[in-house]
């Protein structure tokens, strides 16, 4: 027993400083973030956060894997259940992506100039390229369902498992600069509406899948994200 209360209790600690280190990442950038500004935040000792973390590079690797995490389970969800067509796990998982941020709008919004600085670069493309290792076997499982039931049509799943998160990383990077950019509300809806429409282009047919298959975003969506 008192293994385990031990045990529970150096995960309960590990997980606040990751969090702490979160924080820091969107209020000051991983770049100006040090462990002494960690250490800190949590109120613990050096000696205490050495215990955890050997370096401030292990808590990177620790957050980056925190933050899959959040991702992967809700995919594998999608990707077993044996009642779904392989369409329309395609746009669940679409859509559990979009949604999630629709409902945390404000906050995504007040973080993305930060989150989006050059001081948070390492981070993201970590983050993404984490990403891109842990959802890949799962996105080719969908494909290849898709193959099978007709609806696709591809030799490469596994390439154009990838060529679709790069699109889709692609298609964020876009709204994200529109999203910051000093435009009206009625240009941004319309660049970001044809940004929508050709990365959907590329996306059905990198799949081989019928125009009109795949709808990434609805109108009412993408205007509440862009609307003032």
């Amino acid at each position: 027993m008192a293994r385990t209360v031990k045990a529970e209790d150096y995960t309960a600690r590990r997980s606040e400083i990751l969090d702490a280190s979160y924080r820091l990442v969107y209020t000051k950038g991983f770049d100006q973030m040090t462990v002494q500004d960690i250490i800190d935040e949590v109120k613990i000792s050096k000696g205490a956060f050495y215990h955890y973390f050997a370096s401030k590079g292990e808590v990177l690797e620790a957050l980056v894997e925190k933050i899959v995490d959040e991702v992967e389970p809700a995919l594998i969800s999608i990707v077993q259940d044996p009642q779904r067509s392989a369409l329309d796990k395609l746009m669940d998982y679409y859509d559990t992506a979009i949604q999630w941020k629709t409902a945390r709008k404000s906050l995504m919004l007040s973080l993305l100039e930060v989150w989006y600085a050059d001081q948070n670069a390492i981070v993201r493309q970590k983050v993404f390229t984490s990403t891109v290792k842990r959802i890949s076997p799962w996105i080719t499982k969908i494909i290849q369902q898709g193959n099978m039931e007709g609806v696709f049509n591809t030799i490469y799943p596994e390439y154009v498992c990838q060529q679709n998160i790069y699109l889709l990383q692609g298609l964020g990077d876009t709204f994200i600069e529109l999203l910051l950019s000093d435009q009206s509300d009625e240009v941004r809806i319309m660049q970001a509406e044809r940004a929508l429409a050709a990365y959907t282009d590329a996306l059905e047919r990198t799949l081989g899948s019928p125009c009109g298959s795949i709808k990434l975003m609805d109108t009412d969506t993408l205007q509440e994200w862009f609307a003032s």
